[in-house]
């Protein structure tokens, strides 16, 4: 049976105090939750407290991204082995945010993938298509060449610890969303692009989250089809109550 995860993505909000207030506020939402994955992705400045706040609960925490090196002359970057000292366990990475603003390319991608997973941490790997790449019945090309260029050359043991994000990037932000039928196609494809890469058996576990302005109004209709096995939230994962809506639908 897929593990279901519901990861929040708080992108460039919340200093440390406002972190640790919702993340208090959660935790006692969230205390008696079980068969659901709870993961908030923090800002870097946050993540040490976010840590800290969450502990001994069943939250755990993700930083929004990585450089894939141990160490060096990288200023401004944050390494695997750091996040991982400090409690981290999951790094999101290849968001279509990263990908557009600042220019990071699959083989980018395909390094921070394979240098979380060497540090025993959990990439959650984002892939989507454009609305102009959609329209023009690109979909599965684009989530095609995303998935097996991002994930090349891992082991089938490696390959089942990746949370795979579909996230259309016409959908984020914009108060639009695929509707389940859309999104369940896009995940049935997705899973058969990981099936030819990796094995049907592998690809039966891996988690495929939904990323594409999931909130509590949409929550249950999209979790509730064969392929989706989570979602990575934005907006709504920034106020405690609105996510854990969004968990309940998952239950």
């Amino acid at each position: 049976m897929r593990k279901i995860v519901i990861a929040g993505n708080w992108k460039m909000y919340k200093t440390n105090q406002e972190a640790v207030k919702v993340l208090s506020e959660l935790k006692d939402l969230v205390k008696d939750v079980k068969n659901v994955e709870i993961v908030i992705g923090a800002p870097f400045t946050t993540l040490s407290d976010a840590v800290k706040a969450v502990e001994g609960s069943n939250i755990k925490i993700a930083a929004e991204n990585v450089y894939p090196k141990q160490e060096g002359a990288f200023t401004g970057e944050i390494s695997p082995n750091m996040l991982k000292a400090i409690g981290v366990s999951h790094v999101i990475i290849g968001h279509s945010e990263r990908r557009e603003i600042f220019k990071e390319t699959d083989e980018f991608i395909n390094e921070k993938v394979k240098a979380v997973l060497e540090n025993g941490l959990v990439p959650i790997f984002c892939i989507g298509e454009k609305l102009e790449e959609r329209e023009s019945g690109k979909t599965l090309e684009i989530n095609s060449n995303q998935v097996r260029k991002g994930l090349k050359d891992l082991t089938k043991e490696e390959a089942k610890k990746v949370i795979v994000a579909y996230e259309p990037v016409w959908a984020i932000g914009t108060g639009k969303t695929a509707t389940p039928e859309m999104a369940q196609e896009t995940h049935k494809e997705i899973r058969k692009v990981l099936a030819d890469m990796f094995g049907q058996e592998v690809a039966n576990e891996m988690t495929i989250q939904y990323g594409g302005s999931m909130k509590p109004e949409n929550a249950k209709d999209l979790l509730g089809q064969a392929d989706i096995d989570g979602g990575l939230v934005g907006g709504a994962s920034l106020k405690a109550d609105s996510f854990f809506e969004i968990i309940k639908a998952a239950k």
